[in-house]
Formats: structure tokens, C-alpha cells, sequence
């Protein structure tokens, strides 16, 4: 049996995303800078996917730019920030994805900026009082922190987070890779300043994103070299994923409910399978329901004799799933989140990222060979 239990690391192409893409690869072919008829055809896909985005989340199709990747959207939100907002002190926390702790680190080295990292409970929440008391002394600063974090599935309350950053004259950038296209994000409401997509999250594309940024918010190309996106991402766009990502997101906002109930009982129904079989099994991250991503269970297992090798076994039962980032595979470093969180803790830990193509069947299956694995 094959169980793919890796969504957080990228979802499996809704076959409607499929459908989408292929018509498109088949008829429009122009490039959309072209001013003559084939141009003028794929530019009007591309705007027409910016406006299925922007009403998606009650935004300005002038406020949503098109990118290769979150990452990407992470890095220009930062970077053209600090530049063309002058700012020089950023608040983050140690949990946050490599996209925005790796980019604010070297910008630290570099001397561009003062960076503060905020204390994290031992539940792996981010201290908001914290963050308040910081920004009381120091005023236009950046806050950047994610909705949901990708490894322990922790929330963060933006909404309030976005209160207190405008209560301070704080611009406020958060990931929201991980649940977008899970959770309903109105940024009518949220006030927020800079808010970043990946399509591969939500049953999209590879190597597309896209950047929410505030029209409030004047700054300048991340990449140049080009004309694309309104001036402020040069290069050839990516028509494909575009087109795909667009209707990924359609497609998640129409069925939104209905999969989150699905996706949240699988969750649940795992937790409550490994309590039972497993024991001292216990779980990293918020225990609370409503205030952990629906689609992530992070697992600490006992440690057994084949702890080291537990998710190479996993693998060889033909089950995929992760340790952490999937961006940091194949590293010896262990997850910085769970450093953060748990500290030196020995006892092996696994990620499970659930969809909507996911089944009972296929959790009884990994529960049983973990129980199995664990008692060797």
C-alpha cells in the first residue's frame, strides 16, 4: 500500500487544476508582453486569474502580484520593506519558515537591520505580549510572523496580531503558505500589509505564488528586468501555474467547509488511533483544536532502537511522510522549529499533513506499522 502523508509539503494536483493547465498549454502559447492578438489573449488569462485571486480574498487585483514560489513572495516582502519603507527593526519568531528566518538573518549580518525573536511556549505559541511590549519602544517597526507554522501546526491570531501592529504604526507581513486555500482570509478585514500564496499547498501547481501587498504600501521591483507585473517583477510570467493557481484556489474556497470537516476528522481520528495503540506516543504543538491547522499532526514517538532510521522504514512500508521542513530534507540538523519548542529532546518526531484525497484505510494502515516499528 502507497500513503501519501506529505501535504504539507505539496498536495497532489486536483485534476480540474490538471484540466485547466493542459487547455491552456494547448492553445495560448503567446507571450503576454506581446502587444499583438496571441499576447493580448494570454495577458487577458493572466488578469483574469489576478481578479479570481484578489476576490477570493477581498482584495484589488493592483494588490496581488505573481511570483515563482512563497518563498519568493517572503523574500520581496522582507526585503523591499526594509529598503523602501526604511525600516531597521524587524520582530519574528524562531519558528518561522526559512523563507523569512534565513532572509531576516542575513539581512541581520549585513547590518541593515536589528532583529528580535520572540519567546515560544513550550505548546510551540509565540508570545504576544511580547510583541507588544517590543513595539512600544520602537515604533515603524516590521513584524513578520506566519498564520499557521508548517511543521507543529500551531495558529497564530493575525487578526489581532494586525490590530497590534497598526496600534504601533508597525508594518506586518505574514506566511500564510500553509493555509492558504484552507482557511478564508479577507484582508478587507485583516488590515494586513504584505500576506504570501504558494498554488503546491492547496492542490496547485509547482513554482508559482503569488504576493498580496497592501495598496497602501509603495515599494519597488524585486526582480528586474522586465516590465511584468505592473513594474515590480521582471521576467517572463508563469502563464501555466498562473492559470492553475487561480483555479486551485476556486476550487478550495468552493469546498472549503466540506474539507476541512473531512480533513479534521482524519486528523482525529489518527490522534485518538495512535493514543490507543501506542504508548507514550505524544503530540508536539497546540492541543487545542481551534487553534491548530487542521491538515498537521506532529507526532513524538518513544524512542526505540530504530528511532534513527523510523521515517527510512516508513518510507520502505511505502508510506511518505516527514520529520519536518520538507525544504530542509535531506539535512543532519534536525527541525529549528522543534528545537525551538522541545529543545535536545531525543524522542523521534513525525509529521503527518493530511488532504482531502487522503482516507480512513490508509490511517489504519500507518498506525499500525508505527506500532509495529515502535516495539522494535
Amino acid at each position: 500500500m502507497q500513503v501519501y502523508l506529505d501535504n504539507a509539503a505539496t498536495t497532489p494536483l486536483d485534476p480540474e487544476v490538471i484540466q485547466v493547465m493542459m487547455e491552456s498549454m494547448q492553445q495560448d502559447f503567446g507571450n503576454p508582453s506581446s502587444i499583438h492578438a496571441h499576447g493580448r489573449q494570454v495577458k487577458t488569462l493572466v488578469e483574469k486569474a489576478r481578479k479570481k485571486v484578489a476576490s477570493l480574498l477581498k482584495a484589488s487585483p493592483s494588490e496581488i502580484f505573481f511570483t515563482s514560489s512563497g518563498t519568493e513572495a517572503d523574500n520581496m516582502a522582507i526585503a523591499r520593506s526594509i529598503i523602501d519603507l526604511q525600516i531597521t527593526h524587524v520582530i519574528s519568531s524562531p519558528i518561522e519558515h526559512h523563507a523569512v528566518l534565513h532572509t531576516l538573518e542575513d539581512l541581520q549580518k549585513r547590518g541593515q537591520i536589528h532583529l528580535d525573536l520572540l519567546r515560544v511556549g513550550a505548546n510551540g505559541d509565540i508570545d504576544i505580549e511580547q510583541l507588544e511590549d517590543i513595539l512600544k519602544d520602537n515604533p515603524r517597526t516590521l513584524v513578520s510572523l506566519m498564520h499557521a507554522n508548517n511543521e507543529i501546526g500551531n495558529l497564530t491570531d493575525i487578526k489581532r496580531i494586525a490590530e497590534i501592529c497598526r496600534a504601533h504604526d508597525a508594518v506586518f507581513h505574514t506566511d500564510t503558505v500553509q493555509t492558504m486555500g484552507h482557511y478564508r482570509h479577507d484582508v478587507s478585514e485583516l488590515n494586513i500589509d504584505f500576506l504570501t500564496g504558494s498554488a503546491h499547498k492547496f492542490h496547485g501547481p509547482k513554482g508559482v505564488g503569488f504576493l498580496y501587498i497592501n495598496g497602501r504600501n509603495k515599494i519597488n521591483p524585486f526582480i528586474y528586468g522586465g516590465a511584468q507585473e505592473r513594474n515590480m517583477r521582471g521576467g517572463t510570467e508563469n502563464v501555466y501555474g498562473i492559470v492553475g493557481l487561480a483555479k486551485a484556489l476556486e476550487i478550495a474556497y468552493d469546498h472549503m467547509d466540506e474539507h476541512q470537516t473531512y480533513i479534521q476528522g482524519l486528523k482525529e481520528y489518527m490522534k485518538s488511533e495512535l493514543q490507543a495503540k501506542i504508548a507514550d506516543v505524544s503530540f508536539n504543538g497546540c492541543a487545542d483544536a481551534d487553534n491548530s491547522l487542521y491538515t498537521v499532526l506532529n507526532v513524538s514517538l518513544p524512542c526505540t532502537e530504530i528511532a534513527d532510521m523510523l521515517l527510512f522504514s516508513l518510507d520502505i512500508a511505502g508510506i511518505s511522510v516527514s520529520g519536518g521542513s520538507a525544504c530542509s530534507s535531506g539535512s543532519d540538523i534536525g527541525s529549528h522549529v522543534l528545537q525551538a519548542v522541545n529543545g535536545d529532546s531525543p524522542r523521534p518526531s513525525v509529521r503527518f499533513s493530511f488532504s482531502k484525497y487522503n482516507t480512513k484505510e490508509e490511517i489504519d494502515y500507518v498506525v499500525a506499522k508505527i506500532a509495529e516499528l515502535c516495539k522494535k
